[in-house]
């Protein structure tokens, strides 16, 4: 009976893996550059966590279970509250600023689809203990690093940055009760994906007056932070002006300080769904708009004083794997992510050779092969050879559909203490002496 792999999840293959080291190995370099230090935590934790986080109905969205001791316990959909429960532990003896990443394995129970699966890989940043814009830019401009790096232009991709602060500051502005404001961001959030009709019915339903209506049409429909006093008319304050400016300022920074600004543009509809967001908020969309985002984020200040410690300051971003790679896949930047691979040599040997020594496996060609292979890893090089005693074609064959970028040939220079190396790129090969070969290579 064959048995299949469980639905919404990935089997690695050798060139799978390439792909997904070589998309990991991007992030966390990134990450290092940009000043960010690694950290993990545990594959399942309390299922409380999730639900301080999301509330109960988060239950539904992930795979949980009881452990022997009776403990409702939930294998881990994302690493944000575990990082809050790690920074709380430790808030006293923890310098500040905090700036980690961690690439986490993450599972979800949700419907399997384009660009969304059941067990992921996710790269998150955050800075906590910064209150300035400038850790906003720098979480900005740290994603946008990486995703230059892997090839994607301004013309690919663009980071749509709003702010939590200045939506909250508008509808309080124009006259929407606080105590409606969790359930209208989650409507805003959608915005994007739904039809301008639907939209605007659905609007309707939460928002009765016409008038009041009117005007968050008009700020969703806003193309620039300038444009945005003009777009709620006498609704404009101190408050929205506060978080204009703020906004403003993450602006400038990733334009003129950090040259980002080509990939950056002002979009009123990143709402960003999570009731945690405080700040500014950002999404990446690839340009022509057929895939979810990329990646999001932005300023999280309430939630480690949800988990249990004090008013700390933070934000950061989270971008999964798999539409990520759709995209790469599109614009044909997968090879480009795959970093070395293969192997440093393949040693080839004539079958059949015997050569000076006892009558054992040591002194036949195959021995020799065996031999100076491990004397290659001890070197610290990748190395590898054929089991079976094939013909030299076949055997150099074997070390082109392994990536080797040179071959090693035991014949019969050997019995001179020569080794035949062979390019593999350029087809070229020269003789040279075992002993000088081998001692070029020590470290």
């Amino acid at each position: 009976m064959k048995i299949p792999p469980v639905k919404g999840t990935r089997d690695f293959y050798p060139p799978d893996m390439a792909v997904r080291n070589g998309i990991i190995d991007g992030w966390k370099r990134a990450s290092i550059r940009n000043g960010f230090e690694e950290y993990d935590g545990p594959i399942f934790e309390h299922l409380q966590m999730y639900q301080i986080k999301s509330g109960d109905e988060i239950v539904e969205q992930l795979f949980s279970l009881e452990d022997r001791g009776g403990r409702a316990l939930a294998i881990r959909p994302e690493i944000t509250p575990t990082l809050a429960r790690m920074v709380n532990q430790r808030i006293n003896s923890l310098s500040r600023p905090i700036k980690w990443f961690s690439v986490p394995r993450l599972c979800r129970a949700e419907r399997p689809q384009k660009g969304r699966l059941r067990e992921f890989f996710q790269w998150n940043i955050d800075i906590i203990g910064v209150d300035d814009v400038l850790a906003d830019a720098e979480v900005i401009f740290t994603t946008v690093d990486y995703l230059r790096e892997a090839g994607l232009t301004a013309g690919d991709i663009r980071v749509k940055m709003s702010s939590r602060r200045l939506l909250a500051a508008v509808l309080r502005s124009i006259g929407i009760a606080e105590a409606e404001l969790d359930s209208l961001y989650v409507l805003l959030d959608k915005k994007g994906r739904l039809p301008a009709e639907t939209f605007k019915e659905l609007l309707a339903e939460r928002v009765s007056d016409v008038g009041t209506a009117s005007r968050i049409e008009a700020f969703m429909e806003a193309s620039s932070v300038s444009g945005v006093r003009q777009a709620i008319g006498a609704a404009w304050n101190d408050e929205v002006a506060e978080a204009i400016n703020e906004l403003s300022q993450v602006e400038r920074l990733l334009k003129e300080e950090m040259g980002v600004g080509e990939y950056c543009q002002f979009d009123p509809c990143i709402v960003r769904g999570l009731a945690y967001y405080t700040g500014v908020v950002f999404e990446v969309h690839d340009i022509v708009g057929e895939l979810r985002a990329i990646c999001g984020g932005g300023r999280y200040d309430n939630l480690l004083g949800d988990f249990g410690g004090g008013a700390i300051p933070a934000t950061g971003m989270g971008m999964g794997d798999c539409v990520l790679e759709i995209l790469l896949a599109e614009k044909g930047l997968l090879d480009r992510q795959i970093s070395g691979g293969g192997l440093d040599y393949f040693i080839v040997f004539v079958p059949g050779l015997k050569f000076d020594g006892p009558g054992d496996v040591a002194s036949t060609s195959r021995g020799q092969a065996v031999r100076l292979t491990a004397r290659l890893r001890g070197l610290g090089r990748s190395a590898d050879f054929s089991y079976k005693a094939a013909g030299v074609g076949k055997q150099l064959k074997q070390a082109s559909e392994r990536n080797a970028r040179e071959c090693i040939i035991i014949g019969d220079e050997l019995r001179r203490g020569k080794l035949v190396v062979k390019d593999m790129s350029t087809g070229e090969q020269r003789l040279v002496g075992m002993e000088e070969f081998l001692s070029q290579l020590k470290p």
